[in-house]
């Protein structure tokens, strides 16, 4: 049997359904530099947040099992739509600790409401992660006093994708989705889909015009990095080598823009982007 020390130096999973996990990657490099992540994006059936529960279960299953393949030590689902839908059934199958990213951001939220003293939080996200109410259950669990308001933003996964980041069209849809957060007095806006933090910034520039006011935008990447760092020190898993860590990217398909955003997110040094067969990895 493995020691928790060599448990330790295994690498932790991180599975997307295309770039937007890529974000997750970013914030837990910088939190936990010298852990390694070994990331898997499953760019052939992208998006996840228009499919059906049980495709979406079925795709979950295949890319974990993909990454445990891998000998890791914990599992981080970098994708809303499976974290709505999928992330129990993940955890009871799995051997190793398994993380979502939809509790961590709303525990966030639901910091953020309350120090600004508002009652009302709002979510951007796919059309998937809204019709399951996995956010307003996240908050119900935190605090009976907040409301959860939610907007389907489907526009913003294609955008993030395409690396139309700024300018009129990425400006028009976020009026679109925002609009009715604003006019419904959320002062807090969860970016519920991990693509969606490559908006921030006119996420946050529209949300603050349309309301005339600061608002705080919630990146549930961040989120999850920080509550990963405390799973992993409680579970005796948090790496104790010394050094950077290393990144490993996957993917089953390699768009053309894949390699690009992986640079923006993790700097210069951009390990080569191997594609894989999730039938045979």
């Amino acid at each position: 049997m493995m020691s928790a020390d060599g448990q330790a130096q295994r690498p932790i999973g991180i599975f997307d359904s295309g770039l937007g996990g890529l974000t997750v990657v970013q914030a837990i490099r910088r939190d936990l530099p010298s852990e390694h992540v070994t990331y898997l994006g499953d760019t052939a059936r992208v998006p996840y947040g228009t499919r059906s529960p049980d495709t979406v279960v079925r795709y979950a299953r295949a890319c974990a099992r993909a990454l445990t393949r891998r000998q890791i030590k914990a599992l981080v689902v970098a994708c809303n739509t499976v974290s709505a839908v999928a992330l129990d059934l993940l955890s009871a199958e799995l051997d190793v600790p398994v993380m979502g990213v939809i509790e961590p951001g709303a525990v966030a939220a639901v910091q953020a409401a309350e120090e600004l003293g508002c009652e009302r939080i709002g979510v951007l996200g796919t059309a998937s992660t809204i019709s399951s109410g996995a956010y307003p259950a996240a908050v119900a669990r935190l605090s009976t006093r907040i409301e959860v308001i939610c907007e389907p933003a489907p526009l913003l996964v294609p955008l993030a994708e395409e690396g139309w980041t700024d300018g009129q069209v990425p400006e028009l849809a976020a009026e679109r989705y925002l609009r009715p957060l604003v006019d419904a007095n959320a002062r807090v806006i969860v970016l519920g889909c991990t693509h969606y933090p490559l908006l921030h910034d006119v996420i946050e520039s529209v949300a603050r015009r349309l309301a005339g006011r600061e608002i705080t935008i919630v990146d549930s990447a961040k989120a999850t990095a920080t509550s990963l760092g405390g799973l992993l020190s409680a579970k005796g898993l948090a790496q104790s080598e010394p050094g950077p860590g290393s990144a490993e990217l996957t993917v089953t398909d390699v768009p053309k823009s894949f390699a690009a955003v992986a640079g923006r997110f993790l700097g210069a040094e951009v390990p080569k982007v191997r594609q894989i067969d999730l039938t045979t990895a």
